[in-house]
């Protein structure tokens, strides 16, 4: 039986030792920089990475500097998230956020300077060269793509007009689908390109990302409304407190966590025709349905 802990484990260690390594330095903007992308956190995204490869048969420390470049993305857009012009928020990963724990025009830099990084690692690796140049460009752009003004922004900015607006379930999804789907699709794939994935082979993992992606947004707004703040390491409520649209407040919680099951059921259909080597992107699936943080 597959042991997802032990696997989540160690891509951690090695994604954090990583991380650890691009941030050196006493200086206040490193510091924050170190702040927020060491606070601790799932690493969904660079494991997503490092299993997208392993499935298709490549290997994962081929993907290190794509991996740890997602996690400098996520945790760049989760700083500029938590500030008082977007969300508010005081905490993040059970500490105070990069804001209240330096200042506000710190933490907007310190954003700034994970995004500008990420970019630096992915162009700079030392594993470049001529064979396989076209394909770090590939990976690069669409990663780029995925948190750019067509992606990851956009779902921000639809969400921030969104509050106190009554949307349908569609516009809902766009929203979901771009803030959060876009780089969980962007990590699965980035993984299979460096791993020499077959087209068919893509199309089937895009397909598995886009439903595990939607469906981590969806149990993100369901913990929202009955997560444990303690195991969060976040404030619950609030979504409704800002009165933004969610899943829980247009289909009802009941409805919401049926979805979420069926997503991932759909998922998992998606890759119904890999072998062994699926079981992490099978068990990490379960596990975003089961998530209690």
């Amino acid at each position: 039986m597959f042991d997802l802990k032990s696997y989540l484990n160690k891509k951690r260690e090695i994604i954090d030792t990583k991380l650890s390594s691009y941030i050196e330095g006493d200086k206040l903007l490193k510091n924050a920089m170190h702040y927020s992308l060491m606070a601790g956190g799932k690493r969904l995204r660079p494991i997503l990475c490092f299993a997208g490869a392993e499935v298709v048969g490549g290997d994962a420390k081929d993907c290190l500097e794509f991996a740890s470049a997602l996690e400098m993305i996520h945790t760049y857009s989760l700083i500029h998230d938590d500030l008082p012009e977007m969300d508010n928020d005081k905490l993040r990963r059970g500490k105070a956020t990069c804001h209240i724990a330096f200042d506000h025009g710190t933490a907007l830099l310190a954003g700034d300077g994970l995004l500008t990084l990420a970019f630096e690692v992915m162009s700079d690796s030392p594993n470049i060269n001529e064979k396989n140049a076209v394909k770090y460009l590939k990976i690069s752009s669409l990663i780029s793509k995925a948190a750019g003004f067509n992606g990851m922004i956009e779902g921000q900015i639809l969400d921030v007009e969104s509050e106190g607006k009554i949307l349908s379930l569609d516009e809902l999804e766009k929203i979901h689908v771009l803030k959060t789907g876009e780089m969980i699709c962007a990590s699965v794939l980035s993984g299979a390109i460096m791993g020499e994935a077959t087209n068919k082979e893509l199309e089937d993992l895009k397909v598995y990302a886009q439903k595990i992606g939607l469906a981590f947004q969806v149990r993100d707004d369901i913990l929202n409304v009955v997560g444990n703040p303690e195991l969060m390491g976040k404030a619950v409520g609030t979504d409704a407190a800002l009165n933004k649209a969610t899943y829980p407040a247009i289909m009802g919680l009941e409805e919401s966590k049926k979805f979420a099951g069926d997503l991932i059921c759909d998922a998992l259909t998606a890759i119904e025709s890999f072998d062994d080597k699926a079981a992490p992107l099978r068990a990490i699936a379960n596990y975003i349905l089961d998530r209690k943080r």
